[in-house]
């Protein structure tokens, strides 16, 4: 019923910043809870971050707080993550989900819908 697609991934400089985004086709976000997680070579997938419908209630990983920030223009579809002051250990494949209830903090079981993934590389 969604799909999510990200973009805004490359190459970037330790201390650097980019931005993400993931659209959505198919339906139309609405009341969806919207995370973004990531994942390194040999690692288990990782929360970073997650918005709710309305945007009062965000939720981040410690290891971005102060460095990352989520938002979404539910007028257009679309989920963003700004990214600043990256390190090399950001360096992943970052992954967004869609959960349909709502929740305020899913669980990485409880999203229903996944994109592609869009490789970050931080060089140091």
């Amino acid at each position: 019923q969604v799909q999510l697609v990200e973009s805004g991934g490359g190459l970037v400089q330790a201390g650097g910043s980019l931005r993400l985004s993931c659209a959505a086709s198919g339906r139309t976000l609405r009341g969806y809870t919207m995370g973004w997680f990531r994942q390194a070579p040999g690692k288990e997938r990782e929360f970073v971050t997650s918005i709710t419908w309305g945007g009062g209630s965000t939720y981040y990983a410690d290891s971005v707080k102060g460095r990352f920030t989520i938002s979404r223009d539910n007028a257009k579809n679309t989920v963003y993550l700004q990214m600043n002051s990256l390190k090399p250990e950001d360096t992943a494949v970052y992954y967004c989900a869609a959960d349909l209830h709502g929740l305020r903090y899913p669980t990485v079981y409880e999203y229903d819908y996944w994109g592609q993934g869009t490789q970050v590389t931080v060089s140091s």
